[in-house]
């Protein structure tokens, strides 16, 4: 009788390891086959402190291939440098919303903006601006154009720009924008008035 009982117990015990086993080898299987969604590792910003000021964003827009002035109202900090950090983070994140008529890359954003006298500004992009950008000759200009149009339109005295990727040097955005040297803004300017008009 007791033999019996044992190897009903022990019977019921290898069914029920047998069971469990396949269970955690289908989640382990599922677990494997789900996509994992991109996480957002950029470090949070502090809070800026400052009045809110209306600016003028030049915003590229795809489906015609023009820029496009928006107006927003953004705090800004007391500082020169900052507020053109500032403008272009600001910038950055309108083409990070879904909805953007220039949608840029998970993960892409604005470093820093350095103001260099006598009117030098050098944007400082990080590499997954540059690495997740979309190639094409008039996605790319439109996004250096937009860049340069936005600063220069806000920070007055700026006549040359300097686009760098992770504080280096890059010969192109994603294979055609030409960021290798400086761009002249009245140049940049003038490609803008353009662009604002469409094709």
């Amino acid at each position: 009788m007791i033999q019996r009982q044992l190897v009903i117990a022990v019977s019921v015990l290898l069914v029920a390891a047998l069971a469990l086993s396949t269970y955690a080898w289908h989640m382990r299987k599922t677990a494997v086959s789900t996509p994992v969604a991109p996480v957002d590792t950029r470090p949070l910003a502090p809070p800026v402190a400052g009045p809110t000021e209306q600016v003028t964003l030049f915003v590229a827009h795809d489906e015609d291939g023009s820029l496009r002035p928006e107006s927003a109202q953004i705090p800004l900090p007391s500082g020169r440098q900052q507020r053109a950090e500032e403008l272009l983070r600001t910038l950055v994140s309108h083409y990070l919303d879904k909805a953007s008529p220039h949608v840029l890359g998970v993960g892409s954003e604005v470093r820093s903006v350095f103001l260099v006298d006598p009117g030098v500004a050098v944007i400082d992009l990080n590499a997954a601006f540059a690495d997740t950008h979309r190639s094409g000759v008039l996605v790319e200009e439109l996004t250096v154009a937009s860049l340069i149009h936005t600063i220069s339109a806000n920070t007055p005295g700026i006549l040359k720009v300097k686009i760098l990727v992770d504080g280096k040097d890059r010969d192109t955005l994603a294979g055609h924008a030409d960021l290798s040297s400086f761009y002249d803004v009245t140049a940049v300017n003038q490609l803008t008035s353009q662009l604002q008009a469409g094709p």
